[in-house]
């Protein structure tokens, strides 16, 4: 089993098809490294940013933690989501304190909205096919 050099806090986030698995490194430096990658290197939108440092915003840590995160499937919304959940769900086990700072801001709740399945006989979910009027 491999076992870190340095002492971490675990959490796991999803959001769609996106799962993020989250390693928060206490007395850090403030780095963001996303699949081997930097924060503003992996995600374009500054947006995207903004919503993976929301928690740490929320509990005055930012530029006081490392974040090593691997994400896997969905876009870059929803993997921007899944790693917001992810460091909450950490930050919780850094400090049971933080619980009602992060679930008043919503940070804690799995978003349960997924793609909906397609249905037989449409195009889509929903999208029937379009017929002429012969």
């Amino acid at each position: 089993m491999y076992k870190s050099k340095k002492p971490y806090l675990y959490g796991t986030g999803r959001r769609k098809s996106s799962v993020a698995r989250v390693h928060l490194f206490p007395n850090g430096t403030g780095s963001i490294t996303i699949n081997g990658r930097d924060i503003d290197e992996y995600f374009g939108l500054e947006t995207l940013k903004l919503l993976v440092r929301q928690p740490l915003a929320t509990t005055d840590l930012l530029g006081k933690v490392d974040i090593v995160a691997t994400v896997t499937g969905g876009g870059v919304t929803g993997q921007a989501g899944a790693i917001r959940h992810g460091l909450s769900r950490a930050l919780l086990a850094m400090d049971p304190e933080y619980r009602a700072a992060l679930k008043s801001a919503g940070f804690l709740t799995r978003d349960p909205r997924m793609k909906e399945r397609k249905k037989y006989g449409l195009k889509a979910a929903r999208r029937a096919p379009q017929f002429s009027k012969r």
